[in-house]
């Protein structure tokens, strides 16, 4: 089979997961594409919610829909298929009991508990299990992607916390504070941008420095939200400084938690604890400060306007290579 089709298949179900980043938690976004023996495309799924079918699951049955099972023969996952039964039923069993005998897999599961069960469980019925690594340099980009996917749920799962990424907005002379009557001072495709990953993400992190000065709302309006999808919780760092109570009512009257942190080591651990992959950070130079201090951060994005009034786009990565930013590019030109 010509490798461009796999790995057109691995593109089509990395979208597919990527449509639901921000969605999943606790569970991690994955798609998957079944093939034909061919390699034509037969269906695409992604695993959309907790507790709602897995993209395996999903993809499979969406053949069957179709009428197309009879000729479904390869699996493009971007996760190893889980074989364990939590809400749903392990998707090892559901590619069994299909006529799928090959599966190719983005990334393996990250879990330490379950780490190659899935394509050990495939292989010893046996599947043709291929991992997208073996392809080299040939899919590099692929396998960036997929590990950009879990990537937050990678760090949940090995080292309790969750991934956190830091946006910050420097003017002209590298100040953070929007001039006099206005609330930002970058451009419309920064705050578009802003938008997307505030749907990616399943918290937002700010200080009561922000909160005192704005009152901000941090929720998701420049782009469609998730349909469906909880209000995110609100995390105020605090050295023991009282939000305003009128902004608390608002935030519960949407339905949003506001939770309150008064020691930043403890961030990562806790938001995972509460069930967050991702979180996006809205703060001021206080806050940055001491997340900085306390290495309380996995990626860094800086979006710094600069003298003639251009925008630069800077990401700084704690493990090289690594970030769930790299699935939402900035678009200059405002997405």
């Amino acid at each position: 089979m010509p490798l461009a089709r796999i790995l057109a298949a691995f593109d089509t179900a990395i979208a597919g997961a990527r449509a639901h980043v921000g969605a999943t938690a606790p569970n991690p976004p994955v798609g998957c594409a079944i093939l034909d023996a061919e390699g034509h495309c037969l269906a695409v799924a992604a695993h959309r919610t907790a507790g709602q079918p897995h993209a395996e699951a999903a993809a499979l049955a969406l053949c069957a829909e179709r009428g197309l099972m009879h000729r479904a023969a390869i699996a493009v996952v971007t996760l190893e298929p889980c074989n364990h039964t939590g809400r749903t039923p392990p998707c090892t069993v559901a590619l069994l009991a299909s006529p799928v005998r090959t599966v190719w897999i983005g990334a393996a599961d990250p879990n330490p508990h379950v780490a190659g069960g899935g394509a050990a469980r495939l292989a010893s019925a046996g599947c043709a299990v291929h991992f997208l690594h073996d392809l080299g340099a040939d899919a590099a980009r692929q396998a960036r992607d997929c590990t950009a996917l879990i990537a937050p749920f990678a760090k949940v799962s090995c080292r309790g916390e969750a991934w956190i990424t830091v946006k910050q907005a420097l003017d002209a002379t590298g100040g953070m504070r929007p001039p006099p009557g206005a609330r930002v001072f970058t451009s419309a495709a920064a705050l578009t941008h802003a938008h997307v990953l505030r749907r990616a993400t399943d918290a937002i992190v700010t200080g009561t420095g922000t909160v005192l000065a704005d009152e901000p709302g941090l929720d998701v309006r420049h782009v469609p939200d998730h349909l469906a999808r909880a209000p995110r919780a609100v995390w105020v760092c605090t050295r023991g400084d009282a939000v305003p109570a009128a902004w608390a009512e608002r935030m519960h009257a949407q339905g949003r938690d506001v939770v309150l942190c008064n020691d930043i080591s403890s961030l990562p651990a806790r938001l995972a604890q509460s069930g967050v992959l991702w979180a996006m950070v809205e703060g001021g130079p206080r806050l940055l400060a001491s997340l900085r201090k306390h290495d309380a951060w996995d990626d860094w994005l800086t979006i710094a306007v600069q003298p003639d009034g251009s925008e630069s786009v800077r990401a700084e990565t704690r493990v090289p290579g690594v970030s769930p930013l790299s699935l939402f590019p900035f678009d200059h030109g405002g997405a």
